[in-house]
């Protein structure tokens, strides 16, 4: 792919992580959960920084309403609650897996024309009932399948091949390469395969922050406009019932916001004020609670945060500490930069 390994594409490297959060059991710190963090102003600036925020990290599916964006500016027909699945990493709830038959149908296709490796629902509560069921692993149930249905769906309509629609090499995935390009900039630096089968471009954390906020401020009449407002409308069908990601979009008013795998977290406010998370072991009991710290650093109102601080640690069945941001990201404070 013509951006691999450009100059100006983002380092790759050992990224030099820093604490983000302590995990606190009875007072002391029992372990330590390093990461990286950035948080944009209105004007794009950095506020402040920790760890790494320039090296090269895969965004995972953080990256999808990117993703989203490309699929619409190149003609995908899709809106409201169906494009809000399009950018998911939904849980296999019944009305997940009924939005993603629509789409295939529309696109004259089936679950048998899915690429995306078989799964099961994401959801435990679901998965549970699915396997009681005696059903199996299946691409419908993967928590990707809105994502592939969408980019199938995009390619009959574009007459592009349905089989290859994964390779790198494919006018879908070379033209999703270019929007990843344009919203994060400046250059992919390295392309692999995400856990679902599709593509993955790597780009450094403070170009996925910069590319949430040019979607949660982009103008009307724009694909961005109309990805942003899919995925604030309908948040549980980019995620689920209960998940922390459409939970956060319920309680900040007009917030925009994406999980991905190996904890990872973006977020950005319709004034561009934006934030993005990595937590460096992949650890998603500290992802939440980080993302609520920096958010309330970009100066969210902390009231609007209060619940989002992850699971407790718990000792003999009742919480006995919490998963604790570090003190750089405590809010009020002055602009400031933590490195490693």
């Amino acid at each position: 792919m013509r951006s691999s390994f450009l100059a100006d594409a983002p380092a790759i490297r050992e990224p030099r992580h820093a604490p983000v959060a302590h995990v606190m059991r009875g007072g002391l710190i029992e372990g330590v959960h390093y990461g990286s963090v950035v948080v944009l102003d209105s004007k794009g600036e950095v506020r402040m920084s920790i760890g790494d925020v320039e090296a090269a990290c895969y965004p995972r599916s953080a990256l999808k309403p990117v993703q989203a964006v490309a699929m619409v500016r190149a003609g995908l027909p899709l809106d409201g609650a169906l494009l809000s699945l399009a950018m998911g990493s939904h849980s296999g709830e019944e009305h997940h897996l009924a939005g993603v038959r629509l789409i295939l149908e529309l696109a004259g296709l089936t679950e048998a024309d899915l690429r995306n490796v078989p799964g099961l629902p994401y959801d435990p509560a679901v998965r549970d009932a699915w396997v009681r069921e005696g059903r199996g692993p299946s691409r419908l149930a993967q928590n990707c399948s809105g994502k592939h249905a969408a980019m199938l769906y995009l390619c009959k309509l574009s007459g592009w091949p349905l089989e290859s629609y994964l390779n790198a090499d494919h006018p879908l995935q070379k033209m999703i390469a270019e929007v990843v390009e344009d919203l994060a900039g400046p250059h992919i630096a390295n392309v692999t395969v995400d856990g679902c089968g599709s593509p993955l471009f790597a780009v450094s954390l403070h170009g996925l922050a910069r590319a949430a906020a040019r979607i949660a401020t982009a103008a009307p009449d724009t694909a961005e406009h109309r990805v942003a407002g899919a995925l604030r409308v309908h948040p549980e069908m980019a995620s689920g019932t209960g998940r922390d990601t459409a939970g956060l979009m319920r309680a900040v008013p007009g917030l925009l916001a994406k999980d991905g795998f190996e904890g990872v977290q973006v977020a950005a406010l319709p004034d561009g004020r934006a934030i993005a998370v990595k937590i460096a072991d992949g650890a998603d009991r500290a992802r939440i609670a980080v993302t609520a710290a920096a958010l309330a650093r970009a100066g969210v109102e902390p009231r609007l945060l209060a619940r989002f601080t992850g699971e407790p640690v718990t000792g003999g069945g009742r919480a006995v500490g919490d998963i604790r941001p570090v003190a750089a990201l405590d809010p009020p404070g002055p602009p400031l930069t933590a490195t490693a």
